[in-house]
């Protein structure tokens, strides 16, 4: 499939499944010459469910809407966005900030799913905490300290968490959202997901 089917099959566009592509966690793409993607890839993410966030507890939850991995000179990481190259320590430095959010709405979720291209390929807990860049008013970024990988992928295709989290919870919680469909909307990295969009009709 050209990257344009899939796009078309995924309901999302050409630049969104480079950046699926780009990641790692769909076996089997062709990047030599023109990019292809292979058809039973495809056919298994549209088969994926979507997230279920009633069990979660909370009325909303924040989603971190990454990018492919890139390089960065930063004190305390070298790359930000997610890809399967990562190893564990580094996906966890370059998912835990610095993004313009609402650090207490985060935080409220309890834990904040990461997606590419509308698919959770990493979970975050231990959101507790968080440290502020300095910067006054809207253009201000934090990130989360103690944040814990409670679960990331390396094959979106066959969801299978690739850490070893201690805590229950957080393989309960990575259990339910990796490798789920998961779309939001935000002009930002970060996104407001209610979690229980049907509550108020009809009252």
């Amino acid at each position: 499939m050209t990257t344009g089917q899939a796009g078309t099959a995924l309901g999302c566009s050409i630049p969104t499944v480079k950046k699926l592509m780009a990641t790692g966690v769909v076996p089997g793409v062709r990047e030599q010459g023109r990019q292809v993607f292979p058809l039973a890839a495809l056919q298994q993410l549209q088969a994926r469910p979507a997230a279920d966030l009633t069990v979660l507890g909370t009325p909303e939850v924040a989603v971190l809407r990454s990018d492919a991995p890139a390089k960065v000179d930063e004190p305390d990481r070298d790359w930000i966005g997610f890809g399967t190259a990562l190893n564990e320590a580094q996906l966890l430095a370059a998912l835990s900030g610095w993004w313009r959010c609402d650090p207490a709405r985060v935080a409220g979720g309890g834990v904040l799913p990461v997606t590419v291209a509308g698919f959770v390929v990493a979970v975050l807990t231990g959101l507790t905490e968080w440290e502020s860049d300095g910067t006054v008013g809207t253009a201000a970024r934090f990130r989360f300290p103690k944040a814990r990988m409670a679960g990331y992928l390396t094959d979106l295709t066959a969801p299978a968490n690739a850490a070893d989290p201690a805590d229950p919870e957080d393989v309960r919680l990575a259990g339910l959202l990796l490798g789920t469909r998961l779309p939001s909307v935000s002009g930002g990295p970060i996104a407001y997901v209610t979690t229980n969009p049907t509550t108020d009709e009809g009252e």
